[in-house]
């Protein structure tokens, strides 16, 4: 992984196309080395939650070119690389395992840090999520209590309750989450130590049941849509 943190690193700094043409070929090796890492983190992953079974690296991993059409940053690529294993791929819209690794960066989403869940989720679906909180909310306090190391992400929270659903529940602070996210940063050392799939795996391996009941909101609200 040190090849690839180096790399990312190199290119915060020197944010050009310039560069990048001058250094394709390397990119093109650190690419299908983070290929290699995410097609073994993926057979971990599904060595417990066979949902992401027979997923590719393309399914879970992210082009390096950044969309600047709409955005005041015109820096043409990412200074972060990540995998996101989740149910038929990282578009499906269902939660999922993430890594990220961001070697120089604000530090918002941490330099590198687990995620396991969903953000940005369509209304339909977090409604759906929220009727989850509202009849099975014990079980999902139990799944995060059971995410040991992981924490709720409670950044994008609402104010107040969401209208249609009891500012008297038990679970209200749950009902006011827009992502159901649970996360873990980890430091530059925990990433290059020996045996990162296999620590990876037994972290998300812990995150399991609150996955399981998220996609389980998800998926009653994609049926509902269809």
């Amino acid at each position: 992984m040190k090849e690839v943190i180096d790399f990312i690193r190199r290119l915060h700094d020197n944010n050009d196309r310039e560069w990048f043409d001058e250094h394709r070929a390397e990119w093109l090796r650190v690419k299908a080395r983070f290929a290699t890492f995410t097609a073994e983190l993926i057979d971990g992953i599904a060595s417990f939650d066979p949902t992401v079974r027979g997923l590719r690296p393309q399914d879970c991993t992210y082009r390096i070119a950044r969309d600047t059409r709409f955005s005041p940053d015109k820096r043409p690529y990412k200074s972060w690389i990540g995998a996101f294993v989740a149910p038929r791929g990282k578009q499906s819209g269902f939660a999922g395992y993430y890594f990220h690794i961001e070697p120089v960066g604000d530090g918002l989403l941490g330099n590198y840090m687990l995620a396991s869940g969903a953000v940005c989720i369509e209304p339909p679906v977090l409604r759906s999520i929220r009727e989850e909180v509202l009849d099975h909310g014990e079980e999902l306090t139990r799944a995060i209590a059971a995410a040991r190391g992981f924490r709720l992400d409670t950044s994008n929270r609402l104010k107040r309750v969401p209208t249609g659903f009891p500012a008297e529940s038990e679970y209200v602070e749950l009902l006011k989450q827009k992502d159901f996210c649970l996360m873990k940063t980890v430091s530059e050392e925990y990433v290059l130590a020996d045996g990162l799939v296999d620590r990876l795996v037994e972290e998300f391996r812990l995150t399991k049941p609150f996955i399981t009941q998220i996609n389980r909101a998800i998926e009653y609200a994609y049926e509902e849509m269809r």
